[in-house]
């Protein structure tokens, strides 16, 4: 599936990054935004996992746009559809 490009571990839990992740996680890097609100927003049960998670995620994650990103997503699923044909 094209929005499963990537996971990312936080605790017992995997993060599949998608543009929402990446909107979230360019807000907490640009912004004061707190682990707790990371934690709220990316439906983690506590600051612990959303350090976790953000230990986790990639620098070159990061610097992707999230529409970017779905572009990726949209390419990868078409190579998939292709490749089982």
């Amino acid at each position: 599936m094209a929005s499963e490009l990537f996971r990312v571990k936080a605790g017992d839990k995997e993060i599949i990054i998608d543009e929402k992740v990446l909107e979230v996680l360019r807000r907490y890097r640009t912004t004061e935004m707190s682990l707790e609100q990371l934690a709220s927003a990316l439906n983690l049960d506590s600051w612990e996992e959303a350090y976790e998670f953000v230990k986790n995620v990639p620098a070159w994650i990061l610097s992707i746009e999230p529409s970017q990103w779905k572009t990726m997503s949209k390419m990868r699923a078409v190579r998939e559809e292709m490749a089982s044909k």
